[in-house]
């Protein structure tokens, strides 16, 4: 037994492992140089020296944070909807979800952007304390609270901060009965300076204590030992969390969707780091010399000559380039696989059995993992915002709508010109062909079909170049 806050459960340490290395690979060329062997292995017999100026110059193709980056992008191509039954009180809250400004939308996209990452990611609803040590009222009445600026925000809590959680079945569903999370807090130092605390929030239903670490005694060595700083209550009962999962595999557990993208791309980390190394040392041509003693006295120059004993010999010695060129082979395809990996996500999932009700939707019959997230994030905020309207003591928070672009488009340089072909034979019409042209971005939102047409009549006819008949 351990009465230790700092302790973290097995399944959290087992998920840091695949974290590891999404935390590096989102972090760039930069965080994969810190993490030095961990990612890219020394050679046998390879000096420090030359580990070290390796590393520096050994860059990342960023594949998996960008296929994050992108695949975010299209869950987010449209606006969050905010349905009618959003109460007016609550969808204030949305111009500035966060108090640190972020609208809906903005931190939408950090919160998905992360579950999508790292397989899910946390959204705590806090509340300011209302009431003093003796559970007296701060606030006269609910306007003097909203005049104070005292209101739910959300607080986005990311996978690495948790340290582990409770759990038990009451009512007929899993519920949380205690979450703790590690946090730093900014506070003041001296006229012009501020320090950085760790600490460790603790949350059971109607509480909450934080935990910090004990400060050393005068001659005494550092220490772990974390001792109770604050705590206090909450009025809702339950803790307030909402988790957003991209691929569940438990309670409060999850695994990176695209874990394999992210070992492919350590991999192309590594083959590009030798295949930079060979380039380096295929390009300086080694100069042999043959059948001379080790006396020999060698003079190199636009303007020298060197004389040979007999049957000696002196010649450059180049590197072949089958072994480049089996590595460049190597990276193009490893970025293919990458790429196709990262395009699973928009792939439809089509189910072997179908029920009478999803036969008769064709739509819930084929959706892509992505698509399915953004119905999971749909759901998260949802659970937000009730939360917020249970601080507000309103029944229903309401519901939100997002709608992305979930279309598996590989190579659009390929589909575009298809679709000029398939309207000029005639195959499909000029406005299907205005609608694709539109959803892909190349054209504007605010364009319409039908003034579009309207501009053709009105405009000059253009002049026709003739072409030449042959006989």
């Amino acid at each position: 037994m351990s009465d230790d806050p700092s302790k973290t459960l097995l399944a959290v340490d087992e998920m840091r492992k695949d974290w590891d290395i999404v935390d590096a690979l989102m972090g760039g060329t930069k965080a994969m140089r810190a993490a030095k062997e961990k990612f890219l292995p020394k050679w046998p017999k390879e000096s420090a020296e030359a580990y070290a100026a390796r590393i520096k110059t050994s860059t990342l193709l960023p594949a998996f944070s960008e296929t994050v980056q992108n695949m975010t992008g299209r869950v987010f191509a449209e606006p969050i909807v905010l349905s009618d039954d959003v109460p007016d009180a609550v969808e204030e809250f949305a111009e500035n979800l966060d108090c640190q400004g972020n609208n809906l939308q903005v931190w939408a996209q950090s919160f998905f952007s992360k579950a999508l990452s790292h397989g899910l990611c946390h959204a705590l609803v806090e509340h300011p304390n209302t009431v003093d040590e003796e559970g007296r009222p701060l606030h006269k009445t609910k306007a003097d609270e909203k005049s104070a600026g005292v209101r739910p925000y959300v607080v986005m809590i990311a996978p690495k901060q948790v340290l582990g959680w409770r759990s038990s079945t009451a009512t007929g569903r899993h519920v949380l009965t205690q979450f703790r999370y590690l946090e730093v807090v900014e506070e003041d130092e001296g006229e012009f300076g501020v320090k950085l605390v760790p600490q460790i929030r603790v949350l059971t239903p109607g509480r909450w204590e934080t935990f910090r670490k004990k400060e050393p005694s005068v001659g005494a060595g550092s220490t772990e030992e974390w001792i109770s700083h604050a705590n206090g209550t909450n009025t809702l009962g339950e803790i307030p969390l909402a988790t957003l999962y991209t691929k569940r595999t438990g309670f409060m557990t999850a695994s990176p969707p695209l874990l394999e993208l992210a070992h492919l791309n350590v991999k192309h980390w590594q083959s590009q780091s030798d295949q930079d190394n060979i380039l380096h040392v295929a390009r300086v041509p080694m100069l042999a010399v043959i059948g001379v003693e080790d006396d020999f006295d060698l003079v190199i120059g636009t303007s020298s000559a060197t004389r040979l004993p007999k049957d000696g010999d002196l010649k450059w010695v180049e590197h072949t380039g089958a072994a480049i060129e089996a590595g460049s082979t190597s990276l193009h395809d490893l970025v293919d696989d990458m790429r196709l990996s990262g395009a699973k996500l928009l792939e439809k999932d089509k189910q072997g059995v179908k029920t009478a009700t999803q036969a008769e939707d064709e739509s819930a019959q084929e959706m892509s993992p992505l698509q399915t997230m953004a119905g999971q994030l749909e759901d998260a905020i949802d659970q937000i915002l009730a939360y917020f309207a249970e601080w507000l003591g309103q029944e229903e928070g309401g519901h939100v709508q997002v709608s992305g672009n979930f279309d598996v488009d590989f190579a659009p340089e390929i589909a575009l010109p298809m679709l000029v072909n398939m309207a000029s034979n005639g195959q499909i019409s000029d406005k299907t062909l205005f609608g694709e042209m539109q959803r892909r971005g190349l054209l504007g939102d605010d364009l319409k079909w039908e003034e579009e047409q309207a501009r053709l009549s009105t405009q000059p006819a253009k002049a026709v170049i003739p072409t030449k008949t042959t006989f």
